[in-house]
């Protein structure tokens, strides 16, 4: 018997794109989302032959697009010889099975489905495969249908009628949650030992990095203390986070880099990695690094801020700094001037701004010991005072 020839490593996917342009989203940010999708499905190892965006009042419970679009991206993928279709939006169980009875032979995936895919790929740590572990199953969880319909019989529906299938369901069902509530206990001993570490830590200044993802974060760390955090031009290169010192005027600085953020990011992936957030969250100073070089940066900084939303302290100090300035023409670094003269221009890569970004950090560690001696004056104040008070 003749062995299956072997995929190389260098063998690629050949995929079509699928976007929706909405009342809602404006076509210049659905053409964005659209690119975003692009480099998601080459981070995943895909290579993208084709986009399609089309423009709907509302989208189609069947299949999300309408009839005759499905049957252009059906043309499409036969013409280029593509055997996966990834939407640019959540797809439900039925609609991923409909699509796939429309494209026999085609992978459906949907933006959820590839990020997913992404951070499984990339997860290094116990932790962060963990927290994909978790994802994954709370996205297949409502998607289960899918692997059951062959065992389904039920006759005109009603009592009396509830096959096989729906019993198989309902036992993976409950073997996903049992498995959910197993790795969130593990997730959580992980949580305590952070919290333990960060108040071993409470002496030392640490910085929180974020912001989207490949904004240079990971550079940046690199460049600041000399460390090898790895780094590739690519989205979500690096899931976990890492800590690394900062020598300052012979003082310590922790750097604590975090994932980077994304438009449409899952909730539940949101929720997961809340843990891993955790760490900018006992910062005492927030560093977001933009990338200046993104025509979409505003966009960018909006979705850092919603993402941060209720996890970190909004009276905690910020230093905001454009990463890539060696790529920024003379007319974007005049706007990043114009509209945010506080913010630090740099380069990480090309060494650029360093320097004012240590006088940054030199100000705020200065702030950080006024205030930390104000309060043990005002604790040893209290502790020697009479009690019961005069």
């Amino acid at each position: 018997m003749k062995e299956p020839t072997a995929v190389t490593k260098n063998e690629k996917e050949r995929c079509i794109l699928v976007g929706i342009s909405t009342p809602k989203v404006r076509n210049w940010m659905a053409n964005e989302q659209l690119a975003e999708l692009g480099r998601l499905a080459e981070t995943a190892g895909a290579e993208v032959v084709q986009s399609f965006l089309q423009r709907v009042q509302n989208f189609s419970p069947a299949t999300l697009i309408g009839e005759g679009k499905v049957n252009e991206v059906k043309h499409a993928l036969e013409a280029l010889n593509a055997k996966m279709v990834v939407f640019d939006d959540d797809l439900s169980g039925s609609q991923v099975r409909n699509l796939e009875q429309r494209m026999p032979g085609i992978k459906v995936l949907d933006r959820t489905g590839l990020i997913l895919d992404i951070f499984a790929k990339h997860a290094v740590t116990a932790e962060s495969r963990l927290m994909v572990e978790v994802a994954q199953l709370q996205y297949m969880m409502p998607r289960l249908t899918r692997a059951w319909t062959h065992l389904c019989r039920q006759h005109n529906g009603g009592i009396g009628t509830k096959g096989p299938g729906e019993t198989q369901l309902e036992t993976d069902r409950r073997m996903i949650r049992k498995r959910i509530q197993e790795l969130k206990k593990k997730l959580a001993k992980i949580e305590e030992a952070r919290e333990s570490q960060a108040e071993n830590r409470n002496d030392i200044f640490q910085v929180g990095i974020v912001g989207y993802t490949n904004a240079g974060k990971s550079t940046l760390t690199n460049r600041l203390t000399g460390a090898d955090v790895y780094v590739e031009d690519k989205l979500f290169a690096t899931l976990d986070s890492t800590t690394r010192k900062l020598y300052l005027d012979g003082e310590n600085i922790i750097l604590s880099d975090t994932v980077g953020f994304i438009r449409k990011l899952p909730h539940n992936l949101i929720e997961t990695f809340k843990s891993t957030l955790g760490v900018a969250a006992h910062a005492d100073c927030i560093l977001e690094v933009v990338d200046g070089s993104a025509p979409d940066y505003r966009d960018h900084l909006e979705v850092t801020h919603h993402t941060l939303e209720g996890i970190i302290d909004k009276n905690t100090p910020r230093i905001r700094v454009f990463n890539k300035a060696e790529i920024c023409d003379e007319a974007r670094r005049t706007e990043l001037l114009q509209n945010y003269p506080e913010a630090i221009q740099i380069s990480a890569r090309e060494n650029i701004g360093m320097e004012r970004l240590r006088a940054a950090f030199k100000e705020q560690l200065e702030i950080w010991h006024k205030r930390r001696t104000a309060t043990e004056a005002r604790e040893k104040e209290l502790a020697q005072a009479p009690w019961p008070p005069q």
